[in-house]
């Protein structure tokens, strides 16, 4: 659904970009109890039966942008309610991350074979015939599937000369790669907050915008205009996500406008994390562990720990890009505040760790900073350039799509090792990363280096981007393409990334 325009991307928007007003207004936080008539105004629904109903999602919309709780559903609450404690710059948001707004759950149907109108009352009846458990019959001229018997073997449907037999499934049971998602005694969806990782896929998944994950819009936006110095540090995914008339020079600019001090490409993290992740295989692999594992996704690494806990020793202890480039930032300059802006939702999970949290202070999605953009009203096309961000190297850009971490490494090793031979294997999408990890397990890839990415695409598939996943690469390679530099050994930081892993 990312990158298709729908009702749900336009009523996010409108959530993050009235939190972002409210925000920039100086006012306090009282007019969230009005945000829900802004968000939905007049007295016809758009898309429920209810404007009511309507409204109240909105409001919960408005609480987790802001990085609030749900409210429980059988009581009269104010959206304001405690955002005393919420709306303050030096908050963080508690978990879980990714909350289901139950009564916006539509209670999909779960793993359902269907007969369609499309039935033709064939002759052939290869549907009936091939059904293992004899569940489908015919019934006033037209397939039947009984579903006490059902097996959901999919016979039936492979069968149908006419595909008029459908697999129904829950869009965000599908997506979620940990098994997570359940269901109340209602139908509705509930997250087993023990086996989510907070990916995100489940979000943009949800055809009914049910699914939604907290923020730190307000909170960013505080911390600007009490006078803190406010730097930006932008993965490189972000390249052309908000308009094809945002270049990198013009890009920072309108970063400025937002009340950012400075911008800083997280591509000089990666460059760091490249140098150390290679050194970390070189010195361990075969020596100490049987295969090394990249770190950069915090969903898969959250993944391993959870399912396969053994082998999460084999995970580089190597810093995420992200933290490399937020403990240059604060050893710069330890005052400042250091917002991650990128497309990962897991990425705010990752942030709130005790050993990350004095170094990352805010996190912000691509969509949350388009509602900031909307919020001050800033015309891309009328903005003059500033200086761009072309410290990091062509590897570090290239981390943004799937393989480009392992591919940095790679290319790394044999740049400095040559007669080093570096085997890798690599899984996207949390299903495709288990079975790469139960391989492992196994001895499969001994001698390997192994990347895992949460997101089928990499992280320009990420939940908090905008573009369709197949053009946000395309554009991420041709921005690679113009780096002023190939490799992180010509980055000027190249020999910091050592002492940032030992600071605490």
């Amino acid at each position: 659904m990312r990158g298709i325009p729908s009702l749900i991307t336009d009523i996010r928007k409108k959530v993050f970009t009235e939190v972002a007003r409210m925000a920039y207004s100086g006012d306090g936080y009282e007019a969230a109890n009005d945000l829900p008539y802004i968000i939905v105004p007049g007295d016809r629904p758009l898309h429920r039966e209810s404007v009511f109903l309507e409204r109240a999602i909105a409001g919960e919309r408005v609480r987790l942008a802001m990085g609030l709780s749900l409210r429980p559903a059988d009581g009269r609450h104010l959206v304001t309610e405690g955002m005393d404690h919420a709306a303050i710059a030096e908050q963080y948001y508690e978990p879980p991350l990714i909350n289901i707004i139950s009564y916006a759950c539509h209670a999909c149907p779960t793993n359902q074979y269907r007969v369609t109108e499309g039935c033709q009352n064939c002759l052939a009846r290869s549907c009936e015939k091939v059904c293992p458990r004899g569940a489908v019959s015919f019934v006033n001229g037209k397939s039947h599937i009984d579903p006490e018997k059902c097996i959901k073997c999919g016979k039936c449907a492979n069968a149908c000369p006419y595909h008029a037999i459908i697999h129904l499934e829950r869009p965000c049971q599908a997506a979620c790669g940990m098994d997570a998602i359940g269901q109340d005694e209602q139908g509705r969806a509930v997250i087993d907050q023990d086996k989510c990782v907070s990916c995100g896929q489940c979000l943009v998944s949800c055809p009914f915008g049910a699914i939604v994950d907290k923020g730190q819009i307000f909170q960013v936006i505080q911390s600007i205009l009490k006078g803190d110095r406010v730097i930006a540090a932008v993965a490189p995914a972000f390249i052309g996500q908000f308009s094809g008339k945002l270049s990198p020079g013009k890009f920072v600019t309108a970063m400025k406008q937002l009340g950012f001090d400075s911008v800083v490409e997280v591509a000089v993290g990666a460059d760091m994390c490249t140098i150390e992740e290679a050194k970390d295989f070189l010195e361990k692999v075969p020596a100490q562990q049987p295969y090394m594992a990249t770190s950069c996704c915090p969903a898969w690494h959250s993944m391993v720990h959870k399912l396969f806990p053994a082998q999460s020793q084999n995970i580089s202890m190597t810093l995420t890009p992200m933290v490399f480039t937020a403990r240059m930032l604060k050893k710069q300059d330890p005052d400042c505040k250091v917002v991650f802006v990128g497309p990962c939702a897991a990425k705010k999970l990752e942030a709130i760790r005790a050993d990350i949290r004095s170094d990352v202070d805010f996190v912000l999605t691509f969509e949350e900073l388009q509602g900031m953009f909307e919020a001050k009203d800033i015309d891309f096309a009328t903005l003059e350039s500033a200086e761009t961000m072309n410290v990091g190297s062509s590897f570090g850009r290239g981390f943004a799509v799937s393989g480009g971490v392992a591919q940095a490494v790679t290319d790394l090793i044999h740049h400095t090792d040559p007669e080093v031979e570096v085997k890798t294997a690599r899984a996207e999408g949390l299903r495709e990363c288990r079975k790469l990890m139960t391989m492992a397990k196994a001895g499969k890839y001994n001698g390997y280096l192994l990347e895992g990415m949460a997101c089928p695409g990499g992280c320009v598939a990420g939940a908090g981007t905008l573009l369709p996943v197949e053009q946000a690469a395309k554009i991420v390679q041709k921005y690679q393409s113009e780096a002023t530099t190939t490799t992180p050994l010509d980055s000027p930081y190249r020999d910091l990334g050592e002492d940032l892993e030992h600071e605490e």
